[in-house]
């Protein structure tokens, strides 16, 4: 992974310099393996959550956390999830991403993310 991160960001700087593309296209060639969502083997799932905590009606907190043994980097994400309005069920959740630069996490687009859900059902 380290060697494909590498590469893809040698190929980037090629492509910059001179706007030479058959590196980029290299690596884009290579990528499908390592693109993936979780492209590496070992991995810790901790998923944690806790229904109506404190009585509090229809209300759901977790977290999540996903951890890559092989170099160290993870993904944290807390979520609130409410379910008291019919048919609608809204969640907040949040994404904290660590881990050192060519890591699995160190190299995803953006470092934190928030998301707000609504789903309704018919």
């Amino acid at each position: 992974m380290r060697d494909y991160f590498t590469f893809a960001h040698t190929a980037h700087k090629h492509f910059l310099a001179p706007g030479d593309t058959a590196p980029i296209e290299r690596a884009r060639a290579v990528g499908t393996s390592y693109t993936r969502a979780n492209a590496m083997r070992n991995y810790l799932y901790l998923r944690v959550s806790q229904k109506e905590p404190f009585d509090i009606l229809y209300f759901t907190p977790s977290i999540t956390l996903i951890h890559n043994f092989d170099d160290g980097s993870r993904s944290l994400s807390p979520e609130l999830s409410y379910s008291g309005i019919t048919n609608l069920e809204l969640r907040l959740r949040a994404f904290f991403l660590s881990g050192g630069r060519l890591s699995d996490f160190g190299e995803k687009q953006n470092d934190r993310r928030l998301e707000l859900r609504a789903r309704y059902y018919f």
